[in-house]
């Protein structure tokens, strides 16, 4: 009996195996691309932030001073990104608008990108007319800037945080139809689909089972390129008025109320939503190109 006493043991080490290759390709990861690990730990920090901020918040971000009105950052009276126009505290409507423009933009980009990958997959594999008619649509959405498609569908719809998640969302299905095709056409004429293919799998079956998995790194890297353009578009269509409406505090639309301040603003109700975007969008934008390089094969040891 003594040689299967270490059965039960031997099957711990098992377990934890696949968290210690998680900790060990964050490790890997950082120590290849410490650049890409500092701003993904940024982006973090901006995140938890966001969640967080029902308790971080120092005051009510809805609720008016008006013996506070557009006041410069203050230490003795915990306005630390002063206030604006009706005396509402800056940095409290910083952090909660970075919930909403950080929420509509990673469900934008996770609607956008999932519904152009999976139609990218269809079209790329079956082909024929159905993927002929695909692009023609494709190529119609991308004759568009980004901004103007989502300005357009969003003033066609009304305002609401979900008509802006949608807008974005269509700006983002071309790409993903177009990175997630081109991979599935690669993959149709390999040797292992072909054996799939053989013993009689059926269609959805050889492309969810053997074509899908092969397409998660490229839709990781489209997700996290195109968040920091989703954050800057979610911030534009709130600068012009037709994303979320006030009084629900986003990056962009207060940066439209400071316009209100006159032809020259508080700098302050300036600087700060300004930086927060730039941060997020800096910060996403960087781990990202880290993250493709680790991801792609033909990127991998470019930067080493």
């Amino acid at each position: 009996m003594a040689p299967y006493s270490t059965l039960p043991a031997a099957a711990a080490p098992a377990e934890a195996s696949g968290i210690g290759r998680a900790f060990q390709g964050i490790w890997t990861f950082s120590r290849r691309y410490p650049l890409s690990a500092f701003w993904g730990l940024v982006a973090v920090a901006i995140v938890a932030v966001t969640l967080f901020a029902p308790v971080l918040v120092p005051f009510d971000p809805l609720k008016a001073n008006f013996t506070r009105m557009t006041k410069p950052p203050s230490i003795e009276t915990k306005h630390y990104f002063g206030t604006d126009q009706i005396g509402r505290d800056s940095l409290s409507r910083v952090m909660y608008g970075g919930r909403t423009s950080l929420l509509v933009a990673i469900a934008a980009v996770v609607l956008g990108t999932t519904t152009g990958s999976l139609w990218g997959l269809a079209s790329g594999y079956i082909g024929g007319r159905f993927d002929s008619i695909s692009q023609r649509i494709i190529e119609f959405l991308q004759s568009f800037p980004d901004l103007i498609l989502a300005m357009s569908i969003a003033m066609g719809l009304g305002t609401g945080t979900w008509t802006v998640i949608v807008a974005i969302a269509i700006t983002r299905i071309p790409f993903g139809g177009r990175i997630i095709r081109a991979v599935a056409l690669t993959l149709k004429e390999t040797a292992f689909v072909e054996a799939a293919r053989g013993i009689g799998a059926s269609t959805l079956r050889i492309m969810g089972r053997h074509i899908l998995p092969q397409c998660v790194a490229p839709y990781l890297i489209l997700a996290t390129t195109h968040l920091g353009v989703a954050i800057l578009i979610e911030s534009s269509l709130g600068f012009l008025g037709v994303g979320i409406p006030p009084p629900t505090p986003t990056w962009g639309n207060m940066l439209a109320d400071a316009l209100n301040s006159g032809l020259v603003p508080p700098w302050w109700l300036v600087v700060f939503p300004g930086a927060a975007i730039t941060l997020t969008v800096l910060a996403v934008n960087l781990f990202g190109d880290g993250l493709r390089d680790t991801l792609d094969p033909r990127l991998r040891g470019s930067r080493e």
